[in-house]
Formats: C-alpha cells, structure tokens, sequence
C-alpha cells in the first residue's frame, strides 16, 4: 500500500466519522472546514517543503484533528487524540509517526504551541480561514457555536470586539504563515477595525 492509498483510507474513514455523528447544530466545525484544514495543510506544507514522510503525518493529523467533536465540545482534541490513535494503531501505523500525528493535533488547542515544523504547519492550517476574504461567515457560523454549546451570546459589536482581539494576538508560526497569509489576515483585521471605528 502507498502512502497515498493509506490517506485515502483515513480521509474515508474520518469523513464517514464525521458525515454520521457530527451534531447537526455544528455550524463551524464542519466536515467542510476538516477538507479546508487538510487542504491548507497540503500547501503549507509544500511551501515549507517537507519531506514526503513530514507531508503525510501533517496530512494524517489535519484529517483526524477534528474527530473529537463527535464525542465533545470541549477539550475535543483529547477525543481526537484518541480516535486517531486508535485507528492508527489497528493498521499498524509506526508508532514514532503516531506520537508526531498526536502532537500535530494537540498543536490545535487553542492557545497554540506548536513545538515542531509539522505542529507549526497543522496550526497555521487550522486559522486559515482568518485569511479569507469570506472570514465574516466563518466567524458568524462559530458565534452560533459559541450560542449553542456555551451558552454565550454577544451583540454584534461585542462579537466584532473578540474577533479583532483574536486575529491581532494570533500568531502563524511557518514562514509561509508570516510572510504570505499574515497579509490576508491583515486585510480582515482592517475590516474589523472598521467595524469597531462606525
């Protein structure tokens, strides 16, 4: 089996997971934004280029990063964790690769430490979207999570608040992330301010 054929089975494996048991109410962490992560990962990766080995266990882990969030909200990476090292584990994937698949996950919990090049790629995936130029859905849909889930509600200044707040103390930690998405992230944080400044 090559590498390939083994992402592709964990990608049908993490999409069945997903498509069935993800709560129909989750607006933000979506089967669409595990394909968006697992595709931001693929080119920050190459960006950086990493070595066929370091693009799979990145590739792996953004596949797997949001499992959890069929089981629980919060603190879901724990869930995703185990989830991924459980099917890891039963196709024989080596175990120094799983360790690096776990520690690319747990380098999604917010706030970010990524402690290796492959943990600094998978977190920079995991904020892409604060580069968009549609970022105000994807803060919209997660503002309905936070109702949901926390009980949190907020006007929607209070909201464009926390967002400004969020996207100027985020850090990309790639090259790729600093000196490329940092700039898209810049025109959102604009936009935020403009907001604020009404």
């Amino acid at each position: 089996m090559t590498n390939g054929d083994f992402i592709d089975i964990v990608r049908d494996y993490v999409l069945e997971i997903l498509s069935g048991k993800l709560p129909n109410d989750m607006g933000f962490h979506t089967v669409m934004h595990t394909q968006e992560v697992v595709k931001a990962a693929i080119e920050i990766a190459g960006e950086c280029h990493f070595t066929p080995k370091q693009l799979e266990v990145v590739t792996l882990a953004a596949w797997f990063h949001d499992c959890g969030y069929t089981t629980t909200y919060t603190n879901h990476e724990d869930s995703s964790k185990t989830i991924a090292a459980d099917f890891l584990n039963r196709n024989n994937y080596p175990t120094e690769d799983i360790e690096q698949v776990l520690a690319c996950i747990e380098a999604t919990r917010v706030p970010q430490y990524p402690k290796s090049p492959e943990e600094g790629v998978l977190a920079d995936a995991d904020m892409y979207h604060f580069t968009k130029p549609d970022y105000p859905k994807y803060e919209q849909r997660l503002r309905k999570e936070f109702a949901i889930y926390f009980g949190k509600t907020y006007t929607d200044m209070e909201w464009a608040e926390i967002n400004y707040t969020l996207l100027k103390s985020h850090s990309y930690y790639t090259e790729y992330g600093k000196n490329v998405l940092q700039k898209f992230k810049e025109v959102n944080i604009e936009r935020l301010e403009t907001t604020l400044t009404k």
